[in-house]
């Protein structure tokens, strides 16, 4: 198994990146929160442009045709960046979703509009009632019981809600399941879904852990009292020290989880691919949080302004942190995986 990216992996994500900072900056975000959609005006149609939206599509429907090993060095950069987009939950769920589980016609038409970013997905979690980006999107995953379903956004009645970050967006959804949306009725893609939706917010988190250590190391560098920085305290060493520790504890489970969803199995002998994932997403959701209250604390004061860049990253760390199930509940899936309740 090799955990450092290939050449390809590490030049994709680097271009992602280089986009993202140039086009997703702090004070873009800043405007976009203010804004009804909470978009970065025309940040789709540049990701799009990349190949991005159509990652994980098999080339014969327009994608590159590449997997959550891939993905998961480019969703640790739309969390470091807080794209404000619903990048993540188009390539790195929904479309790998209808790509294994759609084998109709419809899920061919969905593949090949979602590839060039014409046609946006999101996705349902079943342990929320909440769903991101439904006013950005066309087509919508959705569970109900075991059945998989892709409904299109005219068929939803959808209910804005409140949102911590104002740049990620959630509404209330009503809607019936009939033949049509229908994708799959196998419980095997509900797990699926849940497994690769963790995963994709696994990721994220990662790299808002790691923009909040890079924001508070830089800050505790240059903010100075009695003469000298705060950082040459041993107590924010300390704290910034943790941040590492855990985002380096993090990053190579989500790596090993991205291998398992790809692969359908797990590394680790009498183990599972649901496992694997519960145990990054366990991490990544711990490492985030302790990210947040170590980079406020650090910062003091000036932390808690909305007028400070940190509550960004803040805000969407909390949410990351819970979305797709927090670190409790993949807790207790990793105990009924290993049959200890």
């Amino acid at each position: 198994m090799r955990f450092a990216p290939t050449e390809q992996q590490d030049q994709f994500a680097f271009n992602v990146a280089s986009i993202l900072e140039k086009e997703c900056s702090a004070e873009a975000l800043q405007s976009a929160g203010e804004g009804p959609s909470g978009c970065i005006d025309g940040l789709w149609e540049t990701l799009s442009e990349t190949g991005l939206m159509g990652i994980a599509i098999p080339e014969e429907f327009g994608g590159l045709g590449m997997g959550s090993s891939d993905l998961i060095f480019i969703l640790e950069e739309l969390g470091r960046s807080a794209c404000s987009e619903p990048v993540a939950e188009h390539a790195a769920v929904a479309a790998p979703l209808i790509t294994r589980w759609a084998q109709n016609e419809m899920g061919q038409e969905i593949l090949e509009e979602s590839a060039t970013g014409s046609r946006k997905l999101t996705v349902g979690s079943p342990m929320d009632a909440r769903v991101v980006s439904v006013e950005k999107s066309d087509t919508i995953l959705l569970s109900k019981e075991n059945e998989l379903h892709a409904v299109p956004i005219n068929e939803i009645l959808h209910t804005p809600m409140t949102s911590i970050d104002p740049r990620y967006k959630t509404s209330a959804i009503e809607w019936s399941p009939n033949s049509k949306t229908l994708i799959s009725k196998e419980p095997e893609a509900i797990e699926d879904m849940i497994n690769r939706g963790a995963l994709s917010a696994a990721a994220q988190a990662v790299g808002v852990a790691q923009k909040l250590l890079d924001m508070t190391v830089s800050y505790v560098s240059e903010r100075k009292q009695f003469g000298k920085p705060v950082g040459t305290n041993q107590a924010v060493k300390h704290h910034c020290s943790n941040m590492a520790i855990e985002i380096e504890f993090a990053r190579p489970l989500v790596q090993v989880a991205s291998w398992a969803i790809d692969n359908e199995r797990s590394p680790t002998e009498n183990f599972t691919v649901s496992g694997e994932v519960s145990a990054a997403k366990v991490l990544a959701s711990e490492a985030v949080e302790l990210a947040c209250r170590l980079a406020l604390q650090c910062h003091g004061a000036i932390g808690y302004t909305v007028e400070h860049d940190l509550q960004i990253w803040l805000k969407r760390g909390w949410i990351l942190a819970s979305t797709w199930g927090d670190a409790l509940f993949h807790r207790r899936r990793l105990a009924k995986i290993l049959g200890l309740i």
